[in-house]
């Protein structure tokens, strides 16, 4: 055949091969995906809040969003889920928790719920009869809680389990109670570093705080790998459960880590993980060292550091001293040339610097370190986790070095009770100033810090929009003024939780090309009651496109 009737046939074929394919679209053949979500209220949440009915997933992945018409003329899929008018959102993303921790703590008695230490007792006697021959290893005692509000001392521990260690974490994680043969093993003995021991007429009662609770905790035996991934699955699945999509764990270390991203490759975690390594040697040559590639799945881009401890031990370090313990000001757990050292690192490194600071003075210590870094305006966020109590003077400094606050809604409804009892009126004014923190840089990442806090992003919802207890309590609110209005408290957890650890391009809210992580409610959090939101229920969870709850 000659070369130009070759070429003519040639172009004749493309012709018909092209009218083939585009045949099929005009006579209305539909892409198929892998999941349809229609006949919904959709809150993308993008930037121009926008609103659909109905998405398309593919591969993981969101295609396309419409109205309920646009979406079913356009794919088809094997799998439809239609919500009956259900309310759908971004999955939600817990800014600042312990995932790792909640695992852990998942073979502990649970000393939540006990109201007085003879409670706590009952509580472990039951434990000890279940699990004989272990450690015995509780969690969630808070002395606030209790009638007389004082310390626990650990001679009944002593006198009722003899040689057997036993080890209460507090409910904030920031001090233990622990009897003789806990102690003994651990290695802890006199003189005991200055503020890290309560004293009851100047003997040790078995409360220790900080790093030396630190060494107490670190001396449980570790349960085996195989305890390990059960646990962690479990804690998934109460995380699906709560509507969570993600988390950001705050302070693990490199083999935990490690151990993750082979669950998550293999197929059998499935929640997204924001890791903070604690700032040792081995962690920040690790990963700041560029030896660890982040995925979709698992993002380790932060350093976690300590300033002080937590205001219900008194470990929170304050500028003043405490109202209800004048002797004491609290503990800083980093001083500041250590704190300077790390933060170096981080920054030549490009990592982020997310640092627990609870009082007024710590907060003052973390922005003004910052400072020297930072310099001014920038896009490095550098995070202050909690930041509970900030001095008048100080709330400008987040916005002029773009520091941004990295709350708990919750705990200032936890709090509010004996807050002022450590604080005094004056000082309370500005303490869990969300709103006045949000203002700073114009928006703000939330999280609970489960286990300390509930796990439920939803409570976390109430507690910024309502600021009370679910009792109630305040009638309108605790320092209302500094409650979030409700589109803010639900971008807190969801875009500006996903924006706090660079990842809102992937995820955070619904739109084409971002990652398929979605939640599924059966009330409308931007119109019920207020006092309706911790009844609202999660009815599906969906993690790359796939379903992972389901009421």
């Amino acid at each position: 055949m000659p070369n130009s009737k070759r070429s003519t046939f040639i172009f004749k074929l493309l012709i018909i091969i092209e009218l083939f394919m585009i045949i099929p679209s005009v006579f209305g053949q539909k892409k198929n995906v892998d999941l349809i979500i229609s006949d919904a209220m959709i809150y993308t949440l993008d930037a121009a809040d926008s609103k659909a009915q109905c998405l398309a997933v593919d591969h993981g992945s969101i295609l396309d969003l419409g109205s309920q018409k646009e979406i079913m003329e356009e794919y088809s899929s094997d799998k439809v889920i239609n919500v009956n008018g259900a309310f759908v959102y971004p999955g939600f993303i817990d800014a600042h928790s312990h995932f790792t921790g909640l695992a852990q703590f998942l073979r502990y008695a649970d000393l939540n719920a006990a109201e007085s230490f003879d409670e706590v007792i009952s509580i472990l006697e039951d434990y000890h009869k279940s699990y004989p021959g272990r450690w015995i290893l509780g969690r969630g005692w808070d002395q606030n809680k209790w009638k007389n509000k004082e310390f626990p001392v650990n001679n009944l521990l002593d006198s009722l389990f003899p040689g057997i260690p036993v080890v209460l974490t507090r409910v904030d994680g920031h001090a233990v109670l622990a009897n003789s043969t806990a102690i003994s093993k651990a290695g802890i003995t006199p003189p005991y570093t200055k503020g890290e021991v309560i004293l009851s007429k100047g003997i040790a009662t078995g409360v220790f705080l900080e790093r030396t609770a630190d060494r107490i905790k670190e001396s449980i035996p570790l349960p085996s790998s195989e305890e390990i991934k059960i646990l962690l699955l479990k804690a998934a699945a109460l995380c699906q459960q709560a509507g969570l999509t993600g988390v950001n764990d705050a302070g693990i270390d490199k083999p935990m880590i490690l151990f993750l991203d082979s669950l998550q490759k293999s197929g059998s975690l499935k929640i997204r993980i924001d890791a903070m390594i604690n700032p040792t040697n081995e962690n920040m040559d690790y990963f700041m060292g560029g030896k660890f590639q982040s995925s979709d799945w698992l993002r380790v881009g932060s350093v976690k550091i300590y300033a002080d401890g937590a205001l219900g031990s008194r470990g929170a370090c304050l500028l003043q001293p405490y109202s209800d313990e004048p002797e004491s000001n609290g503990i800083i757990v980093t001083g500041k040339d250590e704190m300077r050292s790390i933060c170096n690192r981080a920054f030549m490194s490009g990592f982020q610097v997310n640092t627990h600071a609870i009082g007024d003075s710590a907060v003052r210590l973390v922005l003004n370190t910052y400072g020297e870094f930072l310099k001014g305006k920038n896009d490095r966020r550098w995070r202050i986790e909690h930041s509970q109590v900030v001095d008048e003077n100080d709330f400008d400094l987040f916005g002029k070095y773009s520091v941004i606050p990295s709350i708990q809604s919750t705990h200032a409804t936890s709090d509010m009770a004996w807050a002022v009892l450590r604080l005094g009126k004056k000082r309370l004014i500005n303490a869990y100033s969300y709103h006045r923190l949000m203002d700073e840089n114009g928006w703000i990442p939330n999280g609970t810090d489960f286990p300390v806090e509930n796990i439920s992003p939803l409570l976390t919802y109430y507690a910024a929009v309502g600021r009370m207890d679910l009792q109630g309590n305040p009638e309108g609110g605790f320092q209302p003024e500094n409650a979030l209005s409700r589109s803010d408290a639900l971008k807190s957890i969801t875009i500006w939780a996903a924006k706090a650890a660079f990842l809102e391009n992937s995820r955070g809210s619904l739109e084409k090309g971002k990652l398929a992580d979605l939640v599924i409610l059966d009330k409308d959090l931007l119109q019920v009651p207020v006092s309706d939101i911790p009844k609202v229920k999660v009815i599906m969870t969906i993690i790359n496109g796939e379903v992972v709850y389901q009421k």
